[in-house]
């Protein structure tokens, strides 16, 4: 991202505050690149961090925080800087400095591609003739103490030159965008005509399919019919047999019936009283030893 362009377009519409600016500062413009105006710099500094952050979502143009990890990873980046600037108690010109050091530092790193060794380098020269009282030998910074001075160098160090390799990582390095979502058809069935479905053949045993379930066609109730229809057309009665069955409920007789209820329920009975006997007389057997032999004794 080229932090230039988003920055400038604010810049060049503020044309006029850039030349009030100047004026404000004695007619002597603060520093060679401007990333903020210094009445952007005026609005920042009396509001809070979030109002901060919002601010500066504004003036840097960033439209996609949510979905961009760079737009979100350079807004931390400005907005932490801004508010460790306020609380050192920086003036107006140098917030606007200490912001315009920031970017310019970023853009040698995102831009011109710009080593660890090389960018130190030009921090230095940024921070050239700072405590110097002669104004030929005096840098663009001179509006810092050398106390300020050496705060600033051990924020940016902390803030951008120990996670240098991120930073390159980040502006130099191809990422695969991720797919997020995923797009599926899916075809329903049609609703049955019945409530219901009807049982699978397979669920339950076939006798009871058939038998109750299955509904048979037309062709299998019309066989059915005619078979039933022929049977029924086909028996005749027998004469013989009709008349054996009469001549053998003739020959017997009420006293013959009673005789033979009574007879079968005693030969059962019989049998069973013959069966105890012999039982009772086999246990009386094996006992009768035991018995002698205690009498004797």
């Amino acid at each position: 991202m080229d932090l230039k362009m988003q920055s400038s377009s604010g810049c060049r519409a503020n044309s006029m505050e850039e030349d009030q600016d100047q004026d404000a500062t004695g007619g002597k413009k603060v520093i060679s690149w401007t990333f903020l105006s210094l009445s952007q710099i005026t609005a920042l500094s009396g509001q809070n961090e979030e109002e901060v952050r919002k601010s500066l979502e504004e003036f840097l143009n960033f439209k996609h925080l949510n979905t961009s990890l760079k737009e979100a990873i350079l807004l931390d980046y400005y907005t932490a800087g801004l508010w460790w600037a306020k609380e050192m108690n920086f003036s107006l010109i140098q917030l606007s400095g200490f912001m315009d050091l920031l970017n310019f530092l970023l853009e040698n790193l995102s831009d011109k591609h710009m080593s660890l060794g090389d960018n130190l380098k030009e921090l230095g020269r940024a921070m050239a003739g700072i405590g110097e009282t002669d104004a030929e030998s005096s840098g663009v910074l001179d509006f810092f103490s050398i106390e300020q001075a050496k705060a600033v160098i051990d924020y940016l160090n902390i803030s951008l030159f120990k996670h240098y390799k991120l930073y390159e990582y980040l502006f130099h390095s191809p990422r695969e965008e991720l797919v997020t979502s995923n797009e599926s058809a899916v075809e329903l069935a049609e609703p049955a005509d019945p409530l219901f479905p009807a049982l699978l053949e397979e669920g339950i045993p076939l006798d009871i399919y058939s038998s109750f379930i299955t509904s048979p066609t037309a062709t299998e109730t019309g066989s059915k019919g005619s078979d039933q229809e022929e049977s029924d057309q086909g028996e005749e009665p027998c004469p013989e047999a009709e008349s054996f069955e009469v001549d053998a409920v003739a020959g017997v007789t009420a006293e013959d019936r009673k005789s033979t209820e009574y007879e079968i329920p005693n030969e059962i009975i019989g049998n069973l009283e013959a069966d105890i006997n012999e039982k009772l007389q086999m246990q009386e057997a094996a006992y009768t030893p035991s018995t002698e032999k205690l009498k004797k004794s």
